[in-house]
């Protein structure tokens, strides 16, 4: 199964390099304001597509940090019903009702 990853990501890497030697023209990428960028079309894409994910995981951190307050605080609840909990021998006992 190893190998077969191996083999699988070296094929993913080989078509994503020839997308990128068949696209290799340089392009002009206008934006606002009369700037304009020229870049070969690969590059373009790989610089948006990092963008996208820095952005997807900046938008991520809120909700990742809400989470692990909220895990702290309940391992801390947690903690605390453990210590508040009566002896284990008290727990275990029988009923008087019992064969």
């Amino acid at each position: 199964m190893h190998y077969l990853s191996w083999i699988l990501k070296f094929l993913v890497f080989v078509v994503l390099f020839g997308f990128a030697m068949h696209n290799a023209t340089p392009t002009e990428l206008h934006f606002f304001l009369g700037y304009a960028w020229n870049a070969p079309l690969a590059m373009i894409l790989l610089v948006f597509f990092v963008l996208g994910a820095v952005f997807g995981l900046l938008a991520s951190f809120g909700q990742v940090f809400r989470l692990r307050r909220e895990l702290v605080q309940l391992r801390k609840d947690n903690k605390n019903t453990i210590a508040h909990t009566p002896q284990s021998d008290q727990i275990l006992e029988q009923p008087k009702d019992a064969i």
